[in-house]
């Protein structure tokens, strides 16, 4: 509540609602974008995200539990609303601490690893802790995180659908359903093959694509430039609340503290001019109220505007991590044909060497000098070089087959990263409608307010009497 800690503000009656909404999922319309049902339209391409119904989330009652013990934590009730045919019941709910959020979230994406999973907020962000993490403060603006990671789950057509998610919401065992998962996940588990046993000076985390797609390097320049237009706001942002209610005087930027002053200099006119010491005094109470007005805003509109560009930018962070690992797929398969194609030329140079064609050494210095060093080893023998070309041959067709693999797997996960961006794309639209308009809703209310506080103090400053 506002002024709770000044005794100036104790006798403003603008009232203050609470600092973030309350979602009702009962009055929420499955429509718009992540609530669209899938259709056969014939102008959805074969990128085009399919949805096969709704799921409408909210995350409520942040409630303390063994309050009296060093085991303390906050639950949570989970409720969602969907006409998914995986789930056994239209309305399931549930209680659910951070860490069975933290659970779902990891194991989601190792599950999805094409998908863009939300972020959950960071658990020792120090911009959340205000000393207490059991102040309702905190616990609000956790469970507002805590509400938009869901809402972006279930706008996600292939995450709404996970039994995981599933179970999230309507299991009464969920310790029991976690260790499940764990011992037996739904997808197979992956097992070691050729790719992990090339050394890692093949693939490294500094290689680069050689033929990269343009469609993927325009979506990381969207990104880029997605990112940077959330950071420039973010700061702008954080500079006017500073300006505006930082909550420290001292600095000279606090303008809710300089009308608060200015409203105490007023009263103290007051206590002088004797004729006006009525109209000074409305004024003053105007001024406190309108310096409340400013405090109000701050905490309704300013800070949850921070809280979802920061969480906005964390999501596109997720994002940017799909379109790299889309880019290591493609690199995992233009090295191991690097890797083929080198094992390869070694077969050819030694089948040449056996069958003595002329001038079969001079495939390269590298060729030449191997030949020596195996005739100084004493390995130059035919004997030798057909087992070895027999290796080789075994090593090529292990090679070709993992090839294919990664060539498979490079363009499935191409497609799927496409159709994920049209998912990211709907959601980012959606968010930002919400953003932008619960700003502008904020400011509506703030000016309204504010003319109202301003012309009830006319009438009053009409009254003194100006003798000519």
């Amino acid at each position: 509540m506002l002024g709770d800690d000044e005794d100036v503000f104790d006798s403003v009656t603008w009232d203050s609602e609470a600092t973030t909404p309350v979602y009702d999922t009962d009055d929420v319309q499955p429509s718009g974008p992540g609530f669209r049902q899938s259709t056969t339209d014939a102008n959805e391409g074969p990128h085009d995200p399919k949805w096969e119904g709704y799921l409408i989330t909210s995350v409520k009652d942040p409630v303390k539990e063994l309050a009296e013990t060093k085991d303390a934590y906050v639950s949570y009730l989970v409720q969602a609303k969907t006409n998914l045919p995986i789930f056994s019941t239209p309305n399931p709910s549930s209680r659910r601490r951070f860490q069975d959020f933290v659970f779902l979230r990891d194991n989601l994406v190792r599950d999805f690893p094409a998908c863009v999973v939300p972020p959950l907020p960071e658990k020792h962000r120090l911009e959340y802790i205000t000393g207490d993490r059991f102040s309702p403060e905190f616990m609000e603006r956790r469970r507002l995180d805590l509400h938009r990671f869901l809402q972006r789950i279930s706008r996600h057509p292939t995450l709404q659908r996970s039994t995981l998610v599933r179970a999230f919401f309507e299991s009464t065992e969920w310790h029991v359903h976690m260790h499940q998962h764990i011992a037996h996940p739904p997808g197979p588990e992956p097992s070691p093959g050729i790719i992990d046993n090339i050394s890692d000076t093949l693939l490294n985390a500094f290689a680069r694509v050689r033929k990269p797609d343009e469609r993927f390097l325009d979506m990381r320049e969207g990104v880029d430039k997605f990112e940077e237009g959330l950071t420039v706001s973010e700061r702008l942002y954080t500079r006017v609340r500073s300006r505006s209610s930082d909550g420290n005087p001292e600095s000279g930027e606090d303008l809710t503290a300089d009308y608060h002053d200015l409203a105490v200099a007023v009263q103290g006119l007051g206590f002088l001019e004797s004729g006006i010491t009525d109209q000074l005094n409305h004024f003053s109470n105007t001024l406190l109220e309108f310096s409340a007005l400013l405090r109000h805003t701050t905490q309704t509109t300013t800070d949850p505007l921070l809280l979802h560009l920061h969480s906005l930018l964390s999501y596109s962070h997720a994002n940017r991590a799909v379109l790299k690992l889309r880019d290591q797929k493609q690199l995992d398969f233009e090295e191991l044909s690097d890797y083929l194609s080198g094992v390869t030329a070694e077969r050819d140079r030694l089948a040449a060497v056996i069958s003595g064609h002329a001038g079969s050494s001079g495939l390269g210095l590298g060729a030449y000098l191997k030949d020596r060093v195996d005739a100084i080893r004493g390995a130059d023998d035919d004997r030798s070089r057909v087992e070895k070309m027999r290796k080789l041959d075994l090593k090529i067709k292990e090679l070709q087959d993992a090839v294919t693999t990664a060539h498979e797997t490079s363009d499935a996960f191409s497609d799927e990263t496409l159709r994920e961006q049209a998912v990211f794309q709907f959601a980012k639209e959606a968010e930002m409608k919400e953003m932008l308009g619960n700003l502008a809703d904020g400011q509506v209310e703030f000016y309204k307010a504010a003319m109202e506080e301003w012309e009830r103090i006319i009438p009053v400053i009409q009254r003194i009497r100006v003798d000519v």
